[in-house]
């Protein structure tokens, strides 16, 4: 499997792509400029919608349109017209803060998590859910950098990444209810191989993993902790994966160049670029938001 450039976006941090089979587009977020960008791949125009502050992640709308995560909390922006409507910002009092990575479940619920911007970074992150009704649930706190989440096929296990801690956690998954149980933890990310950052999983229950700092998607099977193969990107940082494509068999990759040296850049210039990766597996679909 071989890595083929589909936009060189020079994105600043590209993140949170999200496939929409009904419109084939990929839904995908520049969250430091604050633009959330939907490319056709069939002929390749990106359109750009600027919300005028960071946004971390989204997921399309049962309805129409798209739910984000904004800096302090979730909002709707409805499409082509490019209007937001607020919804909640559970995380307005942590200025310090913004929104980081996230998407839907299976019964239609957002799953988003913040993340600490200061340089040294604390765990004042949290994990929340907002539900079709617009309710708020914090699932957990503590957290650092929120990161990868996805589900597996049968959708009773929840998979989560806190990126400096390097692990993969596993969660009993209460699909009716949305809540997690018993955290444990199923994958460890060597450091040599760069930090996990955004992840999806396939229908074999495989978790696809990007690699901050580590140009590549790895390949894992969780029940052993098992590397199964790295998958190179001519990007240095890539960010986050997501299948699609007509037989949700293609991998699309986000990537960053922020903080990059002159010396990196010149040898990852197609960093904050967007790929695509032909595999011989079906992902799991993106899911929509069901409010």
């Amino acid at each position: 499997m071989e890595a083929e450039l589909l936009l060189n976006a020079c994105a600043e941090l590209g993140e949170g792509p999200a496939w929409d089979a009904s419109t084939r587009r990929l839904y995908w977020v520049d969250i430091l400029a604050g633009r959330v960008h939907a490319l056709r791949v069939d002929t390749g125009q990106d359109d750009c919608f600027d919300v005028g502050e960071p946004v971390g992640c989204l997921a399309p709308r049962r309805s129409g349109g798209l739910v984000l995560a904004l800096r302090f909390g979730f909002a709707t922006l409805s499409l082509p017209a490019g209007m937001l409507r607020r919804l909640a910002a559970p995380e307005a009092g942590l200025p310090h803060n913004r929104f980081n990575d996230g998407k839907c479940d299976p019964a239609g619920r957002f799953l988003a998590g913040s993340m600490d911007l200061n340089e040294n970074k604390q765990p004042t992150g949290a994990l929340y859910s907002l539900s079709p009704n617009g309710e708020v649930r914090r699932l957990r706190d503590g957290v650092t950098i929120s990161n990868g989440l996805t589900w597996s096929p049968d959708y009773k296990t929840f998979y989560y990444i806190d990126t400096p801690t390097r692990h993969v956690l596993a969660y009993d998954y209460d699909l009716e209810s949305g809540s997690i149980a018993r955290p444990r933890p199923v994958i460890a990310v060597p450091a040599a191989m760069g930090l996990p950052d955004g992840m999806t999983s396939d229908l074999e229950g495989n978790l696809w993993i990007a690699l901050w700092d580590g140009a590549a998607v790895s390949v894992w099977e969780p029940a052993r902790g098992r590397l199964i193969r790295t998958i190179p990107i001519p990007a240095q940082r890539p960010t986050a994966c997501v299948f699609g494509g007509e037989k949700m068999d293609v991998l699309y990759v986000t990537s960053a160049r922020t903080d990059l040296s002159q010396e990196q850049l010149s040898q990852y210039p197609l960093s904050g670029g967007l790929f695509k990766v032909q595999t011989q597996t079906q992902g799991l679909p993106t899911f929509q938001f069901a409010g």
